[in-house]
């Protein structure tokens, strides 16, 4: 079957706590389904627009709830191994009184730490348009160097790389600067926060980021929407788009908007969308996806997407 996009990268537990504030204070928590590969495949699937699923799983209880719900959601499990001796990821997600959110990881011995993508052949990847990365596996080995050849072998074939350095300074084992400066080199396509422009290894403006390797950034700017700024080497040849975003009232979670967005940018791209267009369907998706608790779960269809946007 032919698909417009592969994602690889990791899927895990998102612990969510049952009120706002400290972890400390927090005396039960619901179990999700996340992980920022996982929740953009997912994305993406609701969006009709399935992808190909590269991932490993934990061979226990966990990963089996992870197995059984990526397979709810239509996702194809051709490139998701299944890891021996290991344990899936946890992340416990703590939210403020305005739904923002930070997470703790626990990640010893976990699955995703040993990704294999080996499993992608290269004729799936001759078939492909864009191929989508995350910062979460180039944190560790072997798990950095399976990324960085999954996305040489798809640059080789013409695919377009989009990453998402999803900035985690805490999950790191080495010295970030020259494995994200390697990463940036390799992207076409790079999805980043302003936090993230803050964070270890990443340039600084959106000028460097250009001149390090991508030739189009969509930087997301939280309640002020969303930008994408292009060099001369885009589809769109240089300039700068923005959308304001979408006023949600009463916004109960944000844990997966960021996720939401780049599944609305990636069904975009693929659809050979123009930037205006990419990026109001991008930010109804993210917009849309704060509705709900669970970063997997608050996910939207189009048809959610298009009732936002009908107020446009």
């Amino acid at each position: 079957m032919t698909r417009e996009a592969l994602v690889a990268g990791e899927a895990l537990i998102d612990l969510i706590p049952d009120r706002p504030g400290r972890l400390a204070n927090v005396e039960s928590f619901s179990r999700r389904a996340g992980g920022a590969p996982a929740n953009v495949a997912v994305g993406l699937a609701r969006l009709d627009r399935t992808p190909w699923f590269c991932t490993a799983l934990a061979d226990d209880p966990f990963g089996s709830h992870l197995a059984r719900v990526l397979d709810r959601e239509g996702v194809p499990d051709d490139f998701v191994t299944e890891v021996p001796d290991s344990r899936t990821a946890v992340a416990f997600v703590s939210h403020g009184e305005d739904a923002d959110r930070e997470f703790t990881f626990y990640r010893s011995e976990a699955a995703d730490r040993r990704l294999d993508t080996s499993v992608v052949g290269d004729d799936v990847l001759e078939s492909v348009e864009v191929v989508v990365v995350g910062g979460v596996t180039l944190t560790v080995e072997p798990a950095r160097s399976a990324t960085f050849d999954l996305v040489e072998r798809a640059r080789d074939r013409n695919c377009r790389v989009f990453f998402d350095p999803n900035v985690r300074p805490e999950l790191w084992e080495t010295e970030p600067t020259p494995t994200i400066e390697r990463m940036l080199s390799e992207t076409d396509v790079l999805k980043v926060t302003r936090e993230d422009l803050e964070g270890a290894g990443l340039p600084t403006t959106t000028a460097e980021v250009l001149a390090a390797g991508p030739d189009a950034v969509f930087l997301t700017e939280g309640g002020s929407g969303a930008r994408l700024v292009a060099d001369e080497g885009s589809r769109w040849a240089a300039g700068e788009w923005h959308h304001p975003g979408y006023e949600i009232e009463d916004v109960v979670d944000t844990t997966g908007a960021g996720d939401a967005f780049s599944a609305g940018a990636i069904a975009g791209l693929v659809d050979g969308d123009d930037p205006d267009g990419i990026l109001g369907f991008a930010n109804a998706v993210a917009a849309a996806s704060t509705k709900r608790r669970g970063a997997m779960a608050a996910l939207p269809d189009r048809e959610a997407v298009a009732e936002l946007r009908d107020g446009e």
